[in-house]
């Protein structure tokens, strides 16, 4: 299992798991993802977004993050978490928010609630905007360098493995790149002289 960014070619899978979870991405842009995949079968399993809001004072936020249900207690969501911090850092912010009801799951990587009040005018807004589909939904920050790993998520995610049960990704086959094999083309190997 690994977590690497999205490519292109992954993003009718990643709009069709955001639809699956219910997760609103109104501004989707694949390149702002990363996925994590299993290294033997090349499934995906989760994913996650980071998203710099470009306010007078730029911020960044986590979103979206998602695990398929095969994939799901194993550490997945995590490590996407992680990779997604790791991102923020590189692209030189020290502090990352979350807007998110599910605080608690956030809690355990070093993300602290946040009051309203306490926000900068950025993700106060972004709050208020997050709290018209989710009322629950608080502010969380995390300043990098408090961001923790628990080692249980760690040593999960290494022998991470799929929940029996449920459909793998299905593989692709001609016919889904609009090949029909039994009519010769142009380009075909299928033509006889």
């Amino acid at each position: 299992m690994y977590v690497r960014d999205a490519k292109n070619r992954d993003e009718v899978w990643l709009l069709d798991s955001l639809e699956e979870l219910g997760l609103d991405d109104g501004s989707f842009r694949s390149r702002d993802y990363v996925i994590a995949l299993d290294e033997e079968s090349g499934e995906k399993a989760g994913f996650g977004r980071i998203r710099v809001n470009k306010a007078d004072e730029p911020f960044c936020e986590v979103t979206c993050v998602g695990v398929s249900e095969r994939w799901r207690g194993q550490g997945v969501g995590a490590h996407v978490v992680e990779r997604l911090v790791d991102r923020a850092a590189a692209e030189g912010f020290d502090t990352v928010y979350g807007f998110t009801a599910d605080h608690g799951y956030c809690a355990q990587f070093g993300f602290e609630a946040v009051d309203a009040e306490d926000l900068p005018a950025g993700p106060r807004q972004r709050l208020d905007g997050v709290r018209e589909a989710d009322g629950d939904a608080i502010a969380l920050r995390l300043d990098r360098e408090a961001f923790s790993m628990p080692e249980r998520l760690r040593e999960r995610f290494k022998a991470a493995a799929p929940a029996s049960g449920g459909d793998a990704e299905p593989e692709l086959t001609a016919e889904d790149f609009g090949y029909d094999e039994e009519t010769p083309t142009k380009y075909s190997t299928n033509l006889r002289r």
